[in-house]
């Protein structure tokens, strides 16, 4: 993981988009943390992207877990085609 200042992402942001395809840029204010910049190289991740951050699918994941916990849930290996 990478750390840039501000300033220096604002002056060539298309620059730094490009490499945070990738790895992650950590954008420093003042010598601080403030921010992230992730890039993507393809459609697939910034899908991939969206729903592992998408509030809905990880409750729904949450319930499927505590389901499986507790026995009343099916494994994906119990699946049938």
């Amino acid at each position: 993981m990478k750390k840039v200042a501000l300033a220096k992402i604002k002056d060539d942001l298309s620059r730094y988009l490009r490499l945070a395809a990738d790895s992650e840029i950590v954008i420093t204010r003042h010598g601080r943390a403030a921010g992230v910049l992730i890039g993507f190289a393809t459609e697939e991740d910034w899908f991939e992207y969206r729903l592992e951050h998408h509030p809905g699918f990880l409750e729904r994941i949450a319930r499927a877990r505590e389901a499986i916990r507790r026995n009343k849930g099916v494994r994906l290996e119990e699946v049938k085609d």
